[in-house]
């Protein structure tokens, strides 16, 4: 009986041990910052509106964007930020679509100050391009395949106007909920409504916090602003990595000094996924763009010792060196159930892990759905979904898989930007797979001869 207690306890031990793991590293901090933010969106500031509104410039770069770029044009037309005070420069990229219709279009039909350029191809070419035909005050920057709120060019404006000391700003990045509600494939719309979710926590929790610090790891590509200044000190947008929205981040706050943060009261909503393959190949991207900034910008500074001092450092540690335990500890499970290993305190510790998880996500959503107060419609959609609290976490855990997919594939594939498909190393797996076992098999067979 004495054997039986002594090894119980030993697996819970060696079990619980492992917990903690995620338990400090990544859930305690969670939910530290969870409970800061519901403090903090208790006492939100009013900002003052200056006499005279600043002029801005707004940068779309464009690359086959001739179905989307007239609604975006659109929600800039339709934002409550003045048409007289913005200049809209479209760099185009080399499409090879009939975009310039789409802008010939919106010409028509908006009273917009509008100039169309041609660039080299490549995102951060484009907007190097299109950088000094700039006027304005702030530099804002859109993708040509998402749409404004109507209030997010004023309320990013105004925490400029309100802080002398802010240098840069991204905007809040979530999916287009009605684009959602359309889907008809249900496993296709749930993704998307995990996926949405995703980004309300990752932008209005976890950037949030970030930015308090001014620890912010990405300005998003898709919505940023800086004041024109700023931007003509840096190097511009980097066209030797995937990630020029991170390098942007690290060249203002690193190299220069400054201060850069999250307009949490400026929305930009973008297209959801349309599919597995989609998220398999962006996910990867932005793994690659992490790794070639991080290596560029910590290599004075890549030690443990640095974990509590240098956010690049618990970065690194917690988004990719954890990632491999992680798996390791998944296949473990199943080889300790052969050394006698209790299948019930494996199941136990999983569970208890997985509703730690669960959590930290509703202590999250309830924070996030404070943000959210003053877009009623946004909150309606967000407390109808709050049922991901409950998927998140598996779908965090299957996504962590396609980032251990992108940091292999960083190293062993540098400078190939262009990912392959899901399907297509799905394919090549098991081919080499089929292989191996066949080889296996024939071997085995010529010893036995």
């Amino acid at each position: 009986m004495n054997y039986f207690i002594n090894l119980t306890l030993t697996q819970m031990g060696f079990w619980i041990t492992w917990a903690l793991i995620p338990i400090v590293v990544e859930i305690i901090p969670s939910l530290i910052s969870a409970f800061h933010l519901m403090r903090q969106s208790r006492h939100m500031k009013d900002l003052s509106a200056p006499a005279k509104l600043p002029f801005i410039s707004i940068i779309v770069p464009v690359y086959n964007s001739e179905d989307t770029l007239f609604a975006c044009l659109q929600s800039i037309n339709d934002s409550t930020y003045p048409n007289d005070s913005m200049q809209i420069v479209l760099a185009d990229n080399q499409s090879t679509d009939d975009s310039f219709s789409s802008f010939a279009r919106a010409q028509n039909h908006f009273n917009l100050n509008m100039q169309f350029i041609q660039t080299d191809q490549g995102k951060a070419k484009a907007l190097n391009g299109a950088i000094y035909q700039c006027i304005g005050t702030y530099i804002v920057n859109i993708d040509s395949d998402g749409v404004l709120e109507q209030n997010a060019l004023m309320n990013m404006v105004l925490h400029f106007e309100n802080d002398i000391d802010l240098a840069a700003m991204t905007g809040t990045i979530l999916t287009q909920r009605y684009q959602i509600k359309r889907t008809k494939d249900r496993w296709l719309r749930f993704i998307q409504k995990t996926e949405y979710f995703e980004y309300a926590q990752a932008f209005l929790s976890g950037r949030t916090i970030e930015s308090d610090n001014n620890e912010l790891f990405t300005m998003s590509g898709a919505f940023s602003a800086f004041r024109k200044d700023t931007l003509l000190d840096t190097f511009m947008y980097n066209t030797d990595t995937v990630g020029e929205d991170t390098d942007m981040t690290f060249q203002v706050r690193q190299r220069l000094k400054r201060k850069v943060m999250l307009c949490a009261d400026a929305i930009f909503y973008i297209e959801p996924l349309s599919g597995l393959e989609q998220l398999y190949k962006q996910r990867q991207r932005w793994i690659r763009g992490e790794l070639e900034v991080s290596k560029q910008y910590m290599q004075q500074n890549a030690q443990l010792g640095q974990f509590f001092k240098n956010f690049l450092v618990r970065r690194m540690i917690i988004d990719h060196t954890f990632v491999f335990p992680k798996m390791i500890w998944m296949f473990a499970s199943i080889v300790l159930l052969f050394f006698r290993y209790s299948p019930v305190v494996l199941g136990l510790s999983y569970i208890v892990i997985y509703l730690l998880y669960v959590f930290v996500s509703l202590v999250n959503y309830v924070s996030v759905g404070r943000l959210l107060a003053k877009f009623t419609n946004e909150r309606k959609f967000y407390r109808s979904i709050s049922w991901v609290i409950w998927s998140l976490p598996l779908y965090n855990f299957f996504v962590s898989w396609i980032r251990l997919v992108g940091v292999i594939n960083s190293m062993s594939l540098p400078g190939v930007w262009n990912t392959a498909t899901f399907s297509t190393e799905t394919h090549e797996a098991k081919h080499v797979v089929h292989h191996d076992v066949h080889y296996l098999r024939s071997k085995k067979g010529s010893e036995w001869n």
